[in-house]
This record gives C-alpha cells, sequence and structure tokens, in this order.
C-alpha cells in the first residue's frame, strides 16, 4: 500500500509525496503530458526531441548531467506516445538541490541554435541506430501506419519521418515547449526519505513562481483531452517485406481498448492467457510440443487512447510464413469459441497481481506510479488497480475475443529474411 498526500500549486502544478523511510534516497518523478499523440503531420517527433533538450543545460546550468553527478544521483528520461517522463534520483540530503535543479530547467532551457542543432543530430543518429541499422528495428515504424490511419497514435516517439527533427526549425521547436511545458502540464512526485511537508515548502519554493503558459485548456489529466480516433477496421491488411535479418519473424496486430478505457484490463488479461510464462497456451502448443516458432509472445501497447494487441514470433527454421499463421490463428479461435476455465483465469489474475506488486517495491517505481495513475485521472488506482482485474469474468474474454479479434480486423506483418 503506498501512502501518498496530494497538493496543487497555484500555477497548476501538482504534486504528490510518499515517505519511504526504508531508502537513503530521494526520487523526484516528473511527468509532462505531452507523447507523440500530440505532435501534427510534419513537426513529429517534437516530444521526443524535447526529450534531449530538457538535459541540453541551461544559463544557470550548462551540464545538466555533470550536477546530477556531483550530488552523487542519477537521471534519465522517455518519451511515449502518451507522456514524457523525467526522473532524479539523490540522496536524501540533497533534495533542496535536485528541487532546484528541475525547476531551473522548466524556468528557461538553453536556446541557442547551437545545443537545437546538437540536440537534433542526437536524435537522428539514434534514429539510424535503433531502428535503421537495428535487426528488426523497424518493425514497429511499419505497424502503426498499417493499423492506424487517420489516429494520433499512428507514429512512433521517433516521429513519421526523422526528417521532421532533422529540419525543425527554433521558432516550430518553441512554439511546441510553449504549448506543452507549463506547470500546469506536469505532474511531480517525490517518493523516498523526506518528510511531506519539506516537499511540499521546497515545492512552494522552487516550483512555486513558474509562470503556468496557458496553453492548456483543461489540465493535465488524459481524461480531458480529445484526439483523432481510428475508424472501424472492416478489412484484413497485409504487409511482407525482406530484410537483412537472420531469421523471419511474423506479427499480427488488432486494434483493442485504452488505458483509460473499461475493456483493456480484458485484453490484457487475453495476451496473459495467450503467452504469460511456459504453462501458457501458445507456449506449449507452438513453441513446445509443435515448434513452429523459437519465440512466441501475445502482449499489448498500453496506449492510453487506443492501443495494439500484438502476437509476435520469430519462426523456426524452414516453418512457413502460412503454417505458423495458422498455428496462431488457432489460438486465437479457442480463445473466441471456448470460454476459459475460471480457475486458469484466476491463475492469469493472480500473476499479474503479484507482478504489480512488485512493481511498487522501490522509491524511484512509487513515484514514477503515482505520476502515471494521477495523470490518468485515476489515482487510487496506484494502489488498487487489480481490483479491476478481479472483475474480469470469462465470458468477458470470449466477448473480447470474438468481437475484437475478428479477421477483418487484423493487421499481419511477414518478416522476411532475405535469401
Amino acid at each position: 500500500m503506498i501512502e501518498y498526500e496530494r497538493f496543487r500549486l497555484g500555477n497548476g502544478l501538482t504534486v504528490l509525496v510518499t515517505e519511504d523511510w526504508s531508502t537513503p534516497l530521494v526520487t523526484l518523478n516528473l511527468l509532462c503530458g505531452v507523447g507523440a499523440r500530440d505532435e501534427r503531420e510534419g513537426l513529429t517527433g517534437f516530444a521526443h526531441l524535447f526529450e534531449h533538450l530538457m538535459f541540453g543545460g541551461t544559463p544557470r546550468v550548462p551540464s545538466y548531467d555533470r550536477e546530477v553527478e556531483q550530488m552523487g544521483g542519477e537521471s534519465n528520461a522517455f518519451t511515449n506516445n502518451d507522456y514524457t517522463n523525467f526522473y532524479i534520483t539523490v540522496p536524501a540530503t540533497m533534495v533542496e538541490r535536485a528541487m532546484w535543479l528541475e525547476a531551473d530547467r522548466l524556468r528557461g532551457l538553453d536556446w541557442s541554435e547551437g545545443v537545437l542543432e546538437v540536440q537534433k543530430k542526437v536524435v537522428t543518429e539514434e534514429y539510424r541506430q535503433r531502428y535503421e541499422n537495428q535487426p528488426y528495428g523497424d518493425l514497429w515504424l511499419l505497424l502503426r501506419p498499417l493499423c492506424f490511419k487517420e489516429s494520433a497514435y499512428s507514429w512512433c516517439t521517433i516521429g513519421k519521418d526523422i526528417r521532421d527533427v532533422s529540419t525543425a526549425k527554433m521558432e516550430d521547436v518553441r512554439a511546441f515547449h510553449d504549448r506543452f511545458y507549463g506547470p500546469e502540464n506536469m505532474i511531480l512526485a517525490v517518493a523516498g526519505g523526506v518528510k511531506a511537508e519539506e516537499v511540499r515548502r521546497l515545492a512552494e519554493k522552487h516550483f512555486g513562481d513558474l509562470a503556468p503558459h496557458g496553453k492548456i485548456e483543461v489540465g493535465v489529466a488524459a481524461e480531458h483531452r480529445q484526439y483523432r480516433r481510428e475508424p472501424l477496421q472492416k478489412e484484413a491488411r497485409r504487409l511482407e517485406v525482406e530484410r537483412e535479418v537472420l531469421e523471419n519473424v511474423f506479427l499480427k496486430a488488432y486494434p483493442m481498448a485504452g488505458k483509460g478505457e473499461r475493456d483493456f484490463v480484458v485484453w490484457d488479461l487475453l495476451s496473459d492467457v495467450l503467452s504469460n510464462g511456459k504453462s501458457s497456451r501458445m507456449y506449449i502448443d507452438l513453441v513446445k510440443e509443435n515448434p513452429l516458432f523459437t519465440e512466441l509472445s501475445a502482449f499489448v501497447s498500453g496506449e492510453y487512447g487506443e492501443g495494439l494487441f500484438v502476437v509476435k514470433g520469430m519462426l523456426n527454421e524452414d516453418v512457413a510464413f502460412e503454417a505458423a499463421e495458422r498455428g496462431v490463428e488457432e489460438q486465437l479461435e479457442r480463445l473466441r469459441n471456448e470460454e476459459l476455465a475460471a480457475r486458469k483465469l484466476e491463475k492469469v489474475v493472480d500473476k499479474y497481481e503479484a507482478t504489480f506488486a512488485f512493481s511498487h517495491y522501490k522509491a524511484s517505481e512509487k513515484a514514477a506510479n503515482l505520476c502515471y495513475y494521477e495523470w490518468m485521472g485515476k489515482t487510487e488506482w496506484v494502489n488498487s488497480e487489480p481490483e479491476e482485474y478481479r472483475k474480469v469474468t470469462t465470458s468477458d474474454l470470449q466477448r473480447v475475443a470474438r468481437e475484437g479479434l475478428a479477421e477483418e480486423r487484423s493487421n499481419t506483418i511477414y518478416y522476411k529474411k532475405k535469401s
């Protein structure tokens, strides 16, 4: 159980704090309510670019990383389609310095053309390394536009076209910052060996004078935003590509409910029924007993608005794609036509609950989870989300499988190794 206090500063910044005296460290987790879905055509990849720019220094702190090292801390960040997340973990004695440091980069980045050009090159090089030169690196670059034709989720966080970042103009970058990087679009969570009243005092001192940007009309919570949704898919889509890889990969994806929708937990459990561990259906049937695949998994992408249910496998040598696909389809057909035994569903939920509990162990995880559930508008789920999974019935699983795993909603990729 995570006990926490929550308050909001006059400028709109939401602050959550949980005391954890089992650690000498404190984590500050800052969630900014902007991700790839907030971008527009021709200006994609900007949320991820800003993740990098936030480490580019300020007039007062030219090297953010060096400052963190001098405190004996560590920091990092990530961007996804929904939001951008930053964290810094420091000894508890350095909590005020860390507060000042985080507020400093919100107060004003180094907006020189040189810093922008450096970070544009860093992101472009990351694209080359992770997507162009990495085996199977472009799978998601292929999958998202195959599944989403109109949705705000139709491109990856790196951008629809890397040239959007490499040719980005300063005025467009500044406009993106002015819209999304105000305190009213952020959530700060602090976890570790620090008293809640001290966090309140330090937050007011270092963040309280940050001026709201006034560009976010309804606040940071995800449920308040409207985004372009994908029309109902009515026919199957397929794509075949050849790449310089060692093994063939089969992938099949279906549009599914987003994290903010009731059926998300049903989809999540469906993926676990298929592939959570060596006792799961797909592992036993298609990896162990009838080895069509060397690796095979089912998972959900997990976006808030609308996501993807994905089955992905690496084919065994000399197995044809058609045979592999038939094997997967037989597993999906079982989900559609056979109601799962109640005891098996209970076992899958037990596994989920154990994973959920384990993810709340460290102070850094507590801070990140508090930010995430607050952003969802469901802060209480930081403790109670497993209750939503307990509500799912075997008939729920079969209903969603029948409706959502229909062939006309499928998107299939044959990712072939070159002969």
